[in-house]
Parts: structure tokens; sequence; C-alpha cells
């Protein structure tokens, strides 16, 4: 594996207005020339946002959240007609926790979060209703819900997952067979409430989803969140985090194993609003195969009204065989000195030669060395979930996927 870079942030601030620099010092302003009005966005923050797909130009692919993307793979999903009637869902039952359908006109929606890009907003236009899941009850509990088999038809969903204040809870969000979808899922996380999101992709080889996940975290709440995507053909989980109330927490986990011809791509963002707020954000992945594509894209954002703030994002990426391609950029905005600390880091490479020696030198086969060495670098994202049974049958999919390693 290669280095990590890291970046900390500066440890003093400007004691007053007239030492902050301005947009003229920086040449942000209108140009005299070519297209007039037009400033560039300097903020994660300032992007645009819209629940109207009509208030989105059609994709090109040059745009900044899409330059990265096949979007010409999925053009029904960000310009076409959608179908957002709601599907069959398989829920295990809790007595604090309520599953249901509700109207666009549930007060909860459009809470936690806007769409940023026309997929996004596609799918909000589009669907009718939405599933809402609310969590109740101080005691922990665990519930899971299935998706299966959309079908090939182009689709869009709503989701809402609402913890109230003070609740415990581990929601589990799983996903297989066919889909071409585009959803959105808005997260709210209540004054001290203690809530784990875990989405798992599973489809079927020529599946695609573009989801987009907006949580909103209450004074001394937790949210942990976890993106497992081992199949599909085009998977997309972009988590947005909003650090809204004071010692608000939130960590953010990715797992992720693109075979040959498939694209695995996250762009995770994390807006610290309030004091002493806290992130941590954990991606990993391995690629093997022709083709096989992961892009990862980490932004992090430290507002003025966010002293005391504790952040660290990092992605590790491992190849196991030739052909593949893997996108890691790490980004970090401070508009205040007054933090603990900041940073982040990112890597991507070939086996350690030096962990595969070890183990060879102790009689263990080269094929063996190195399924233990994927093995253990993947375990590391599994171990954080929080239930047993699932993270049992994650470790079994990971074997699954290392199989194809052998003789690479």
């Amino acid at each position: 594996m290669s280095a990590a870079s890291t970046s900390t942030a500066p440890t003093s601030s400007p004691t007053s207005s007239e030492a902050l620099p301005t947009a003229e010092q920086h040449g942000i302003k209108e140009h005299s020339d070519g297209r007039f009005g037009f400033v560039p966005v300097q903020t994660r923050s300032a992007r645009f946002k819209s629940f109207d797909v009509a208030d989105f130009p059609a994709v090109t692919g040059r745009e900044a959240v899409w330059k990265l993307s096949p979007v010409a793979k999925f053009t029904d999903l960000t310009g076409g007609v959608l179908d957002g009637s709601a599907y069959d869902i398989d829920a295990t039952p809790h007595a604090d926790v309520d599953v249901s359908w509700v109207d666009r006109t549930d007060a909860r929606i459009g809470t936690a979060g806007a769409p940023e890009e026309r997929a996004a907003a596609n799918a909000w236009s589009s669907f009718e209703t939405a599933l809402a899941i609310t969590v109740g009850g101080e005691e922990a509990k665990e519930i899971t819900l299935t998706r299966a088999n959309l079908g090939s038809a182009p689709r869009a969903a709503h989701t809402i997952i609402e913890a109230r204040p003070f609740s415990q809870a581990v929601v589990i969000l799983q996903n297989t067979g066919d889909a071409r979808l585009s959803e959105n899922i808005e997260i709210i996380v209540g004054e001290s409430a203690n809530l784990t999101v875990v989405t798992v992709q599973e489809w079927n080889a020529d599946a695609v989803q573009l989801a987009n996940h907006f949580a909103t975290i209450g004074r001394d709440a937790r949210l942990k969140h976890v993106v497992v995507s081992l199949g599909g053909g085009i998977v997309r989980v972009n988590p947005s985090v909003h650090l809204a109330g004071q010692g608000s927490d939130t960590e953010l986990f990715g797992l992720y194993f693109a075979d040959a011809g498939q694209h695995l791509e996250q762009q995770v963002y994390v807006n610290h609003d309030a004091p002493n707020s806290r992130s941590r954000v954990t991606y990993k992945g391995a690629l093997q195969g022709a083709g096989a594509r992961t892009v990862w894209i980490g932004d992090v954002l430290i507002g003025r009204s966010a002293p005391g703030t504790d952040s660290y994002e990092q992605n590790r990426n491992l190849v196991l065989t030739e052909g593949t391609r893997a996108d890691s950029i790490p980004n970090l905005e401070i508009e205040t000195g007054d933090i603990l600390g900041a940073g982040h880091a990112s890597a991507t490479g070939r086996f350690d030669d030096e962990q595969l020696f070890y183990l060879q030198s102790r009689g263990i086969g080269e094929i063996e060395a190195r399924r233990l060495v994927v093995r253990g670098f993947l375990s590391e994202i599994v171990q954080h979930i929080g239930s047993k049974p699932l993270e049992e049958r994650l470790q079994g999919a990971i074997e699954d996927e290392l199989r194809g390693t052998e003789g690479n």
C-alpha cells in the first residue's frame, strides 16, 4: 500500500473581521468578459439545490458531480419518466418501529436535505408515496428491510428513517435482484438518539442504482452509516450528513468490492455546522478484473459555526489485478481555526509484499496468503456494523468474492 497523505487544520484564526481575506483578493468576483454574472462555487455547501428536476439542465458528464460516472448508461434515470409507485418490502416487525407508506405531504419530507443533481431531483419529482421507518423506544433494537426484484423498468423511490429523541436502533436496508433505480433516503436523528443505518447492495449483475442519502443529526445524537456495495452493474451511493446539533457525532463506513466491468461509486459529504461535533469517515475497497472501477470522493466542511470540531476522513483501495481503476479524492474545507483536529488520507496500491512474505514464511500458500490479506483489509469495516448475523453473512460474501482472485 502506498503512504497516506494527511492534512491538518490551522490552529489559529484571524482576530478581527479586517484580517479576513476578501473575495476580490482571491479573484472570486465576476469577470468582465465571458459569462456575465457567473461566479464559480467556492465551497461545498454553496452548490445549487432544488427539489424540481426541471431546474437542472440535462446531464452531459462534464458536471463536477458526474464527471467520473458512466452517465450514458443511465440517461433514463437522470431525465426519463420514472415509476414512483410503492413496491413490495419485507420488514422484520418490532413494537417500537413503525414501517408504513406516507404521501408526499408528510411534514418530514425535505427536512434532511435537498437534491444537488438531476438524478436525485428526478426521483424527488417522481415518487408518489414514501416509505417511512419511524424508530421509538430507548431500548436497542434491530430491523431489516429487504427489497428484491424491483424490475428492469426505471423507478423512483423515497425513504424516510426517523429516530425519535433518545431512541436506539440498527436499521438494515437489504437490496437484491433486478433494479433500475434512482432514490433519495432521508435520515432524521433526534436529540440524544443513537441510530445505525446499513445499506447493503447485492443486486444482480445488470442492476443500476443511483442513491442519495441525506442525514441531519440533532443535539448529542449519533449516527453510524455503513455502505456495503458488492453487487450491481452500476451502484452509486452518496451520503450527505449535516451535523446540525451541538455535540452531534457521526461515523461513516464503506466497503466495496468491484469485479470486471463493475462501477461502484460513493461521494461522501460531512457538514460540521454545530459546536463540538465529531465525524469519522473510513471507506475501503478492493478491485479485480478488467474494467473494474471505483470512485470515492470525500468532502468535509467545517463551518464558522462549528468550533470544537473533531474530524477525519480516509479512503483505502486494494488493487488485486491489472486493468482496474480506483479514483480517490479527499477534500477538506475549514472556515474556523478553533477546532480539535481535522485531516484526511487516501491510498491505493497492490498487495503488501512484506505481509505476503511473512505469511508464506510460516507455511501458508501464496493463494491463501493473498486471501488472508484481503480478508483482514476489508474485515475492519464489517466489524463496525454492529449486527452479528449480518457481519457473519458479509464475511461469507467477501469469501465468495475472493475466490475470483485465485490464480491472479
